[in-house]
């Protein structure tokens, strides 16, 4: 039996359970933003289509501010007949080649960001972890009518190379992925973050089309595959209901024209578009960062307590 410390953070759901070792990790955290509802939707394939099964968990009372995320008590005419906190934890997931991976899926803790890194990093050492990948998705003044853009991180310069359309040099708010990316990499620990770039006013709906990118780069990735036939043809629908409200709407329509017309595509690929400039005085990479800077930052003060 493997024995692990968990800097008292987290435990084996079943200590019979094997875990086996070499696997690719995969992370999905919310809590800081999920525009376009990328990580639930990826989160709800991984869990619900795929053979799953919880194998860590970390403690609440050590990560979680009941108060900011009180979880759901359920009352029943005269009694509270049941309650169910937030999980944060690790799954044993087998692809849908029957390929093992482990996903860490949960809550963004509110406590204690470096001692969960260092529990992270033992669970890479004891179970050999080859590799990380996280998703991820943030509002950008791209328009609908342009796949999906994405900006990649890490220290994996091949995919970098070949799949980051967006490479700002800027300062914003960290998520705990940051952070966890940031000390993997410290250890040598393959690493690579993508995160999808979804249209500012898609922010709070469903966007199927991004969760398929995020997949299809997850498999880019890892060479894992996952269940994407139910979203694809979610996101077909999607853009049919989009289109028609576009006809019915002219502000949205309006708004959709003018961020058309400032970028354009320099390249063809499966997984977005370069974003460019085409006019001088169009937005450029500097100007867009620091509006999307300004963005991000008003919202944590303007909803600090705000999760998913």
């Amino acid at each position: 039996m493997i024995s692990v410390t968990g800097f008292g953070l987290f435990n084996l759901v079943d200590q019979e359970t094997e875990i086996p070792l070499g696997l690719k990790m995969i992370g999905s955290i919310s809590g800081f933003t999920d525009a376009g509802q990328v990580i639930e939707q990826m989160a709800a394939n991984i869990l619900n289509k795929l053979d799953a099964q919880l194998v860590i968990e970390f403690d609440n009372d050590e990560l979680l501010d009941y108060r900011a995320r009180r979880p759901a008590m359920f009352f029943e005419k005269d009694h509270l007949s049941s309650y169910e906190p937030p999980l944060l934890g690790i799954y044993l997931v087998r692809d849908e080649a029957g390929i093992p991976f482990l996903f860490l899926h949960g809550y963004e803790p509110d406590f204690r960001w470096e001692a969960f890194a260092n529990a992270i990093e033992e669970i890479v050492e004891i179970y050999a972890i080859t590799d990380f990948t996280w998703v991820h998705s943030i509002p950008f003044p791209v328009p609908h009518t342009r796949s999906v853009g994405v900006t990649v991180s890490g220290n994996r310069k091949d995919l970098i190379e070949r799949y980051s359309e967006w490479r700002p040099e800027t300062q914003v708010p960290g998520n705990v992925v940051h952070l966890l990316e940031y000390r993997l990499s410290e250890i040598a620990l393959p690493v690579i973050g993508f995160v999808m770039l979804v249209p500012h006013y898609l922010n709070d709906s469903d966007y199927p089309n991004a969760a398929v990118t995020g997949f299809e780069l997850l498999t880019a990735a890892t060479s894992l595959v996952f269940p994407t036939d139910q979203l694809r043809e979610d996101g077909t629908k999607f853009l049919e209901r989009l289109s028609k409200k576009m006809d019915e709407n002219e502000e949205l329509t309006k708004l959709v024209n003018n961020l058309e017309q400032g970028y354009k595509s320099d390249r063809a690929t499966n997984f977005g578009v370069q974003i460019t400039s085409p006019k001088p005085e169009e937005p450029n990479a500097e100007d867009i960062a620091a509006e999307l800077e300004d963005y991000l930052a008003n919202r944590q003060r303007n909803n600090p307590d705000e999760h998913n």
